[in-house]
């Protein structure tokens, strides 16, 4: 009869220890999942007709030629929860890059397309995935997020906007970024030696205006 208790017992013991590993295992394996989850609210489809960057670049010294223009995206997603941004991402077609007047000479354009800077040919793509955002002091919000360009990802942050009116939603942003962290060192002053007049300055303001609708 003692034996019969004590094999009963021990039945019980193991029986409680597995449960209580297996509903550990689901708990964790739950946070897991959450944690690595899409942010909760509606998407908004980017239309890549009405969204455009606008970028702009000069020389270190300035000159009479304005080196600006347009590049569009081909894809992407804001997504909103109660008409507040919580997340989304771009995907930026980076063959579509022109200058601003659009009826500028086409040799900048190439150059821009070239392994000097973008590198299109290899890189087609950018992309910005947004990975958190905050209230801003000016009433705006502070959007953070993974840049990518010429396969190299760096985190960037920049105030933002966004309206949301008849199932429309338009955000815009400006940032500026230094291009050489992103590999496109082509005549920077931080790694060549050229007279200052040659010198392409390593700032590139990048304005996103995007709209995006259900």
């Amino acid at each position: 009869m003692n034996n019969k208790l004590l094999v009963n017992y021990l039945i019980l013991t193991v029986t409680s220890l597995l449960l209580g590993c297996g509903g550990s295992a689901k708990d964790e394996n739950k946070s897991d999942t959450q944690s690595g989850s899409t942010p909760a609210g509606q998407k908004y489809m980017i239309n890549t007709k009405e969204s455009v960057i606008t970028w702009e670049g000069s020389m270190l010294i300035a000159s009479a030629e304005e080196h600006a223009g347009y590049v569009y995206p081909s894809k992407g997603e804001l997504i909103l929860d109660k008409g507040q941004l919580v997340g989304g991402s771009v995907e930026i077609d980076m063959n579509t890059i022109e200058y601003k007047d659009r009826q500028h000479k086409n040799s900048p354009v190439m150059h821009l397309k070239s392994p000097d800077f973008f590198d299109v040919e290899k890189f087609p793509t950018a992309a910005f995935v947004i990975t958190g955002v905050a209230p801003a002091n000016d009433g705006n919000i502070k959007v953070t997020g993974n840049l990518t360009i010429k396969g190299i990802t760096k985190a960037v942050t920049f105030p933002a906007g966004i309206e949301v009116k008849d199932g429309v939603a338009k955000a815009s942003g400006k940032l500026v970024i230094d291009r050489t962290e992103w590999g496109i060192r082509y005549k920077s002053g931080k790694f060549y030696d050229i007279i200052a007049d040659e010198t392409v300055s390593d700032d590139i303001e990048l304005l996103m205006e995007i709209v995006a609708g259900k």
